[in-house]
């Protein structure tokens, strides 16, 4: 059954990229100012990674299962 709504397979391709330049961005400034202490550790990294991360994981779950009109 073709899916009539929902993000479109260029759209999702789109998200993959932009989610793996987030973490490559994040992970590019971890390792040049270092690992943030305390709040900023899970602020910084966590969410940066929960956020891309997720997206990327998603983007590519759908795009394997051409779950895409």
């Amino acid at each position: 059954m073709s899916r009539q709504f929902g993000p479109t397979r260029g759209e999702l391709i789109f998200r993959a990229i932009v989610s793996v330049l987030g973490l490559a961005f994040v992970g590019f400034v971890v390792w040049k100012r270092g690992v943030p202490d305390g709040p900023a550790l899970v602020e910084v990294v966590g969410v940066a990674v929960a956020l891309f991360g997720g997206t990327l994981a998603l983007s590519i779950w759908r795009l394997i299962k051409r779950d895409h009109p």
